[in-house]
């Protein structure tokens, strides 16, 4: 017998940010159809509730006064398996979209089905950010992300960086100027981590630091010394640490 889903041939996912306040409040309607070789993309991004903002009040909380986005086109068929595998084994709930959050229909000869709310709508949240993220890049509306990472220890200097390329999903690693490509889940985790502590820009410099210890620069061209310019915000957890015990996995790889 076949599945429900086994002539599935793309999903569209919807998205709504819900009670969220302007600047931020946004709604989004992602298609991914894969009924033939390639995988075909269709985003509308607009961002809500705007009118009765202030020019000045966009621009002070780092927008935009034009954010909306849309794009057609295709991607790189490495995102069809992703999402359809987690199609597959996703499990739904009966939550209302007007509530705010996402609801995915299944794409059937062209057009979608009905709309079911997934259960995990954090992973399914995060899973199509990764997807619109791909579509900036494949856009070019952005570059690649790059963290550097200097660790200095009594007797050398070893400079890395993580390269996410959202387009192709993978996490180029490169060391001494050679590269290779890691696991993108580890990636993923460790750049959770690195974005997870709080940051302080008044000791952060634009030069990495020569004396012992280690240094991150998340991609704005600062550089951050880890325990110093870089502080856990949850004194439960070491985020500090594992960051560095992440990039040390990879540099003794």
């Amino acid at each position: 017998m076949k599945k429900s889903n086994d002539r599935t041939s793309g999903i569209l996912i919807e998205f709504d940010s819900g009670i969220v306040p302007p600047p931020y409040s946004h709604v989004y309607r992602l298609s991914l159809d894969w009924s033939n070789s390639e995988l075909l993309a269709e985003l509308e991004l607009h961002y809500t509730d705007r009118e009765d903002l202030t020019k000045e009040e966009i621009l002070d909380e780092g927008f935009t006064l034009n954010d909306d986005f849309s794009f057609k086109g295709k991607l790189d068929p490495v995102w069809k398996k992703v999402v359809s595998i987690e199609y597959e084994k996703t499990k739904w709930s009966g939550r209302n979209i007007e509530e705010g959050g996402l609801v995915l229909s299944a794409i059937d000869q062209g057009k979608p089905g009905q709309s079911k709310a997934p259960v995990n709508q954090e992973h399914w949240q995060m899973l199509a950010q990764d997807v619109i993220q791909a579509i900036y890049e494949t856009s070019k509306k952005e570059a690649p992300l790059t963290v550097r990472y200097r660790q200095v220890t009594q007797d050398q200097t070893s400079d890395c960086a993580i390269t996410m390329n959202f387009s192709s999903r993978e996490a180029i690693f490169t060391l001494k100027h050679e590269s290779r490509t890691i696991n993108w889940e580890y990636a993923v985790q460790l750049l959770k981590l690195v974005f997870s502590p709080d940051y302080d820009y008044e000791v952060a410099k634009e030069t990495p630091g020569t004396t012992r210890g280690e240094y991150i620069e998340c991609g704005d061209g600062y550089w951050h010394e880890l325990g110093k310019g870089v502080i856990n915000v949850d004194s439960t957890f070491d985020a500090v640490q594992k960051i560095k015990d992440g990039f040390e996995n990879l540099i003794e790889e």
